[in-house]
């Protein structure tokens, strides 16, 4: 009887990871709420790097596709904003390869009438510190 051994695979490991605490997004916007779910909705989203390292852009661009996915994703339960959001971004390394994984939380309800205009996710510049 002959065993048969997967090669060998590097394990992934982390580079970096940056969390943003629950954030109340809209302040004395008038905005006309009929109905807010009662827990949180999260989302992982994970994007591998193609090109030999990532830049701040890259990650930036991971938080921000994150995001749009999720409101994709309570867009099909009937909600369209999220009145908190959240976010944990780790990076990982194995060996020449690169991946960026979001965990994306907000907390949807349906506003009616006109919305604000889409904003970016909280606290973005804690990114700047990864690449200066």
């Amino acid at each position: 009887m002959f065993f048969k051994f997967r090669p060998k695979e590097s394990p992934w490991e982390v580079v970096e990871s940056k969390t943003v605490d629950p954030v109340r997004m809209y302040g004395d916007e008038e905005l006309h709420i009929d109905r807010v779910n009662d827990v949180d909705i999260c989302g992982t989203y994970v994007f591998d790097v193609k090109k030999h390292g990532q830049s701040e852009a890259d990650v930036r661009n991971a938080v921000v596709i994150a995001r749009q996915q999720l409101l994709r994703e309570i867009a099909t339960k009937g909600f369209n904003i999220l009145l908190t959001e959240s976010w944990n971004l780790t990076v990982y390394r194995q060996v020449k390869h690169r991946r960026i994984e979001v965990r994306y939380c907000g907390r949807p309800a349906h506003a009616t009438g006109k919305l604000p205009s889409i904003h970016a996710p909280p606290f973005m510049d804690v990114l700047k510190d990864l690449y200066s």
